[in-house]
């Protein structure tokens, strides 16, 4: 290897890493249809509601549109975690501004959502197991191998986790407020303004630690290297009691009727 090769090699590893890293956090967080299934319902509801001001139309639209993006998924064969979660935080919404009589109330699920998982990252980054570890670590095949054997990593997840957290501390801080001063339609717009931003920043700043971080450690790969070795070990066992069972089955050597050996010349060997 030259001078000039490893310096290609190492931008070349670092290349594929990041693209690692960008491709797992798209399919943790959904990517751009994601967003889009995220933001939709909620611009649908605010949009029927500035206009006509009726509730129960605005209400019955974000949750049939919600339910669309499911059945969408369900005819292509696509993961369908992220359409679901955002069905059941529509459902919730609807119920909340039917059983109140008040749109504003069609928002506060989501609203408490986000504060309370702006704590969760929080908190647990506080303990040591920050959340966003346990949600990408499955993603990068890694499960909670960097909680002891990747001190980096983990480092980076705990970064990342606090990143998240005071982000949507910071747009909670905005929302709350705006739920008791403002009237639906206000609130309404600015949230559908605050779905994306913050998001995209939080996801960049995990891809910006992730990528300085050590790479995962594939605990499956190690997992199915084990158990070759150990179906090798069987093996390779298996064939050595296979040769002593023959070698013990050989004929043995004649011996006299005393169960000494035979003299070649027909007679019996001396005691000495």
């Amino acid at each position: 290897m030259t001078s000039l090769d490893k310096p290609t090699e190492e931008t070349t590893e670092a290349d594929d890493a990041r693209a690692v890293t960008e491709a797992a956090l798209f399919e943790a967080f959904g990517g751009v249809r994601g967003m889009v299934e995220t933001v939709l319902p909620g611009l649908l509801f605010v949009t029927i509601f500035t206009l006509n001001n009726d509730l129960h139309m605005s209400a019955i639209a974000a949750l049939a549109v919600s339910v669309v993006l499911v059945v969408v998924r369900l005819a292509m064969k696509d993961t369908v975690k992220h359409a679901f979660s955002g069905v059941f935080g529509v459902a919730f919404g609807v119920v909340f501004a039917m059983m109140t009589d008040n749109a504003k109330n069609f928002y506060l699920p989501g609203m408490l959502y986000t504060l309370g998982l702006a704590l969760a990252y929080i908190v647990t980054s506080l303990a040591g197991v920050p959340l966003i570890g346990l949600i990408l670590g499955p993603v990068f095949k890694e499960n909670l191998s960097w909680r002891t054997r990747n001190p980096g990593r983990k480092k980076a997840y705990t970064k990342a986790s606090y990143a998240w957290g005071f982000i949507l501390l910071a747009k909670s801080a905005i929302l709350f407020p705006l739920y008791w001063w403002a009237d639906t339609e206000q609130l309404g717009w600015v949230l559908v303004t605050l779905k994306i931003p913050p998001f995209l920043l939080a996801v960049w700043l995990t891809w910006v630690f992730l990528a300085k971080a050590p790479a995962p450690i594939d605990v499956f790969a190690e997992m199915e290297a084990a158990e070759k070795s150990e179906e090798a070990e069987k093996a390779e066992k298996a064939e050595r009691e296979r040769r002593e069972q023959e070698a013990g089955g050989a004929v043995p050597a004649p011996s006299g009727a005393d169960g000494e050996p035979a003299d070649p010349r027909g007679g019996r060997h001396r005691k000495a």
